[in-house]
């Protein structure tokens, strides 16, 4: 990737924001500072952002604490939902702030899916928050962004090439702050 490997997008009413879980030090803090102006210069309502590593996760790996700072930037932002994979399962996290505690009103929904086709590993003790896991089965997470909000289907990747997914294993919807 050239550039710093972090950048973000307009799509429709939504900022979408990409950050690097792997970077340390410096790079971490030069991406930290890069974050708060993109988000001070932004005006959208909805914002996504994505990374490889969760900071939350009932998977083997558990979480990554290097992406602490960046949620509670995002959350300050009123950001909406992060996606992250790492463990190799689905799961769902309820709105939340960056010290893992339920927060209905301006939380940040967290989907970790890790669900397209290596090994699946074992869900161990559900964290705090976590509402779906899903170890049995591989799957895409279908994201439908609109004006004031967003709807989620994670579904089971099928073997029919005619037609590629299940039905539906989670389903929901969510409003922007």
């Amino acid at each position: 990737v050239a550039g710093p490997g972090y950048y973000s997008v307009q799509l429709g009413a939504w900022h979408v924001i990409s950050l690097d879980s792997n970077l340390e030090g410096a790079a971490q803090a030069a991406q930290l500072a890069w974050l708060k102006g993109d988000l001070e210069a932004n005006g959208a309502r909805c914002t996504l952002a994505y990374w490889h590593h969760p900071l939350y996760s009932s998977g083997p790996h558990g979480r990554s604490e290097r992406m602490r700072d960046a949620w509670q930037i995002l959350y300050q932002a009123g950001a909406d939902v992060v996606l992250s994979a790492h463990d190799h399962h689905y799961e769902r996290f309820g709105p939340q702030d960056a010290d893992h505690r339920r927060e209905n009103v301006r939380g940040i929904r967290q989907f970790v899916v890790g669900t397209g086709g290596a090994y699946l590993t074992p869900v161990l003790l559900p964290r705090a928050n976590s509402e779906v896991r899903d170890n049995s089965r591989t799957g895409v997470l279908k994201l439908v962004l609109g004006e004031t909000g967003y709807q989620w289907e994670f579904m089971e990747a099928a073997s029919d090439p005619g037609f590629p997914y299940g039905p539906p294993l989670d389903r929901g919807a969510g409003q922007c702050h």
